[in-house]
């Protein structure tokens, strides 16, 4: 028996002949595409969250501070930070930005799916201070009118000043009560 033969027979007897995917194939190619999945959502946070802090600090903008819940994301964003001779300037926390105190923030940018823009309507009104600016990446928030606009497409910004919002909040209001 040459050994051409012999690797063959042990491959029929460990998977089988003819019966298609194990179940180790299926696990395996599970496990890989969702370590891709991963891998790329982790890319794709990253360099959004860690690239705008970074200009952010680099236009000027001080602290600047990044709030982050994936350990991973906040490591690899204070490492960029270094990388760009920002660390110790440039700060990212491992923390929930909905529990986080923003009253002391006077630049905020936030880069987040539409599904939260309502609540974080809600919860930068309530924290920021007057002269605080805020700037939306991808998602305009839907019930305030914008300072400014900026990009095409994927890469459009929108600027809000809230006191502006707030102006116009209360205008609406009193329009509506009269």
């Amino acid at each position: 028996m040459d050994s051409e033969d012999h690797l063959e027979e042990l491959a029929t007897e460990l998977f089988g002949k003819g019966k298609g995917w194990g179940l180790v194939h299926i696990a395996a190619g599970t496990a890989l595409m969702g370590y891709f999945a991963w891998a790329g959502a982790l890319v794709l946070g990253l360099r959004k969250v860690s690239v705008q802090v970074l200009e952010a600090y680099k236009q000027g903008f001080s602290p600047a501070i990044g709030y982050e819940l994936n350990p991973w994301l906040v490591q690899l964003s204070n490492l960029r930070a270094w990388r760009a001779g920002c660390y110790g300037k440039v700060f990212y926390h491992k923390e929930d930005l909905w529990k986080a105190d923003l009253s002391d923030c006077n630049n905020v940018m936030v880069f987040l799916a539409p599904s939260v823009v309502p609540p974080l309507e809600r919860k930068l009104l309530a924290e920021l201070p007057d002269e605080a600016c805020v700037v939306t990446a991808r998602f305009p928030f839907f019930k305030w009118a914008p300072s400014s606009v900026a990009g095409d497409g994927l890469e459009r910004a929108w600027a809000y000043y809230i006191k502006a919002v707030r102006q116009a909040k209360q205008e609406e209001s009193r329009r509506h009560c009269v």
